[in-house]
């Protein structure tokens, strides 16, 4: 797992770090490795870095200081650097040593600064560091040349995003690529619609990070963990999956939900729900077994509740009958709107569950999101199950665990259907003996990766296909 460390812990192993450490040598590493980001980006931007104009802006904390010293090491290598100071002060010693190296200084109000900006090959924002999150406050013209720039570096977080949710102000910096040091934070993955690439430097902080309080699992942990069928094996031996879903309205949804459980590799799923569904599930997928009602699927390991199954009251006592019985349940979309008040219930389950709301569905059965990774963590320790938050960035988060960020989101996901094949993948893992935290963590990055794999525009029915190769 990769580690998401949230600003104090940061800022606490920095000071430890610095305390042990040659006076500068932190912000001299963090400055090169940026330097060096910089460099290849004006190679494969504008042919080369000799003569390219690049424009910092510097602001008074520590990522002005890290910027400044960049541009001093930019200029070694015949880049032409202005600093655009956008206060008064600016970090002890780095603009005095970018001055000595003949760096041009100028201040965000003088004539001329947009020009400059719009000008640059590349622009450096080192306004806001670790304490970034509130406006930026730029003035009208240099903003608007700022958010029109097409090649930003952002130091450690772009300007205006909130380290630990993401969550950015209205005049938030949108960022090409950002450099970040000694460690990833949860900005990097929670707002990357304005961090865009994120690169690492090294600072050698790791030693003195604490245990990280979210993470992002990788594709070689989900490759390990991945289920396989042992030699001597047979079909219950991966596990069959129950699925509970579709109907008269919403067919589809069964035959996503049933494509993407098949595509994850169980043993067997069953299916339980009538026609037009079952026919739409028999058609699509005649490996599937369809029992006449959850009673009779017997042998399921996990059961998938929910996905086009309706509000009525059919569709309320399916969700009965899956919860009722003592194994895994995932529940999903028209389940969890059945589910309503009644979450606290789920704390009797002797069997885990997991919850996969989008932002609606969780509004509608815990409360007001606010800061996504605080409300997941909040609304599995209230109800006791995983919760599986979706969203750009879905969120898994289980009680006394660290959340888990997935890294592999897509925007060709926000169409219809995705969520059932979501829900699908899921409960086959589940299904497969996958503690349930790793299960839905596991899913939503192999659904992914699927979705990422296409050539172009996707639509749900494209991603059971996607996934046979991805899981290969």
């Amino acid at each position: 797992m990769i580690g998401l460390y949230g600003r104090q812990q940061v800022q606490d192993a920095e000071a430890a770090l610095m305390a042990r450490a040659p006076a500068g040598s932190l912000m001299q590493k963090a400055s090169y490795g940026l330097a060096q980001v910089v460099l290849r980006l004006l190679r494969e931007s504008s042919g080369g870095a000799y003569g390219a104009r690049v424009v910092l802006l510097v602001g008074p904390g520590g990522n002005g200081g890290d910027a400044l010293h960049a541009g001093r090491f930019l200029r070694e290598r015949g880049v032409a650097v202005t600093a655009l100071l956008v206060a008064d002060a600016t970090y002890p010693g780095a603009l005095a040593a970018y001055r000595r190296s003949g760096g041009e200084v100028q201040r965000i109000g003088d004539d001329g600064a947009a020009d400059l900006i719009q000008d640059a090959n590349l622009m450096v924002d080192g306004i806001a560091g670790l304490g970034s999150g509130r406006e930026v406050g730029l003035p009208g013209d240099i903003g608007e040349a700022v958010a029109t720039h097409g090649l930003v570096v952002a130091v450690d977080v772009p300007s205006g995003v909130a380290v630990d949710t993401g969550i950015p102000a209205k005049d938030a910096i949108r960022a090409h690529t950002t450099v970040t040091f000694g460690c990833y934070k949860p900005a990097h993955l929670l707002g990357a619609a304005y961090c865009g690439d994120v690169e690492l430097v090294d600072i050698g902080l790791g030693p003195e990070l604490p245990p990280a309080a979210a993470g992002v699992l990788t594709d070689d942990e989900v490759r390990r963990a991945w289920p396989r069928q042992p030699y001597d094996g047979h079909k219950y031996s991966t596990g069959v999956v129950g699925i509970a879903a579709g109907s008269a309205k919403y067919a589809g949804a069964a035959a996503l939900c049933v494509g993407g459980a098949l595509r994850a590799k169980p043993g067997m799923v069953r299916f339980v729900g009538g026609p037009p569904a079952s026919d739409r599930v028999i058609e699509a997928w005649p490996e599937c077994v369809v029992a006449p009602s959850v009673a009779e699927a017997v042998r399921t390991d996990a059961w998938v509740v929910g996905p086009g199954i309706g509000t009525d009251e059919r569709g309320r006592e399916l969700l009965d009958e899956v919860l009722a019985v003592d194994v895994p349940v995932l529940v999903d979309a028209d389940g969890l709107t059945l589910l309503g008040d009644r979450v606290d219930e789920l704390r009797q389950r002797a069997a885990p569950t997991v919850l996969t709301p989008h932002a609606g569905e969780f509004e509608r059965i815990f409360f007001p999101i606010g800061d996504p990774l605080s409300a997941a963590r909040r609304a599995a320790e209230d109800s006791g199950c995983v919760v599986l938050l979706k969203g750009p960035s879905t969120i898994v988060a289980a009680p006394g665990h660290p959340a888990l960020v997935n890294a592999t989101g897509s925007p060709r996901l926000a169409t219809a259907g995705t969520g059932d094949v979501l829900a699908g993948v899921i409960g086959a893992l589940l299904a497969a003996g996958l503690e349930p935290r790793m299960a839905a963590a596991m899913g939503a990055h192999a659904h992914g990766r699927a979705a990422q794999a296409a050539s172009g525009p996707i639509i749900a029915g494209d991603l059971p296909d996607l996934l046979r190769a991805v899981v290969s």
